[in-house]
């Protein structure tokens, strides 16, 4: 059974099933903002991070298999005056055991709605172009809003192209 929750605090179990996913994830090639490999406690250093900085600038929601925390993603909503009809899309992580069930698409759509109730009418992203991420997004109709050159190394070591999407 899939069930999404939004998270406002973690157990520690759940704090180490968030940094398996990322450390899965990265270790699979997304562009997230680590390299590979990345080691645990750097994984778990980012989620204390996370964790701490939620609330109106940062909302955590979860996806969970069978009661297993397999997916994530946050939404960054604008705290400033003239930017609070926009958020930020962030990290949608889905496991690689939980692929193709799904899970990025329930958590783009919990986003979505969550958005939409709190006057968020402008969404934007980042992601690699050409990657597997992308086509999800376009999957969605989320469109590119243009292009920015060397804008994150790959896992290959190079800097790499990425789309902004809205």
């Amino acid at each position: 059974m899939i069930s999404i929750r939004r998270l406002e605090q973690a157990t520690p179990e759940e704090r180490e099933a968030l940094a398996e996913v990322l450390i899965d994830s990265v270790d699979g090639g997304a562009s997230v903002g680590f390299l590979p490999p990345l080691s645990r406690d750097a994984a778990v250093e980012y989620w204390r991070g996370v964790l701490a900085a939620l609330g109106p600038g940062l909302v955590l929601w979860v996806a969970e298999v069978d009661g297993r925390i397999d997916g994530t993603v946050q939404l960054a909503p604008s705290l400033r005056p003239n930017g609070l009809h926009r958020a930020e899309v962030q990290k949608l992580l889905v496991h690689s055991r939980a692929r193709g069930q799904g899970l990025a698409s329930l958590l783009l759509q919990e986003i979505e709605q969550y958005a939409r109730g709190a006057g968020r009418t402008l969404l934007v992203l980042d992601t690699l172009a050409g990657s597997k991420a992308e086509s999800v997004y376009q999957h969605f109709q989320w469109q590119r809003a243009g292009e920015i050159p060397d804008w994150a190394r790959h896992t290959d070591g190079e800097l790499h192209l990425s789309h902004p999407l809205i």
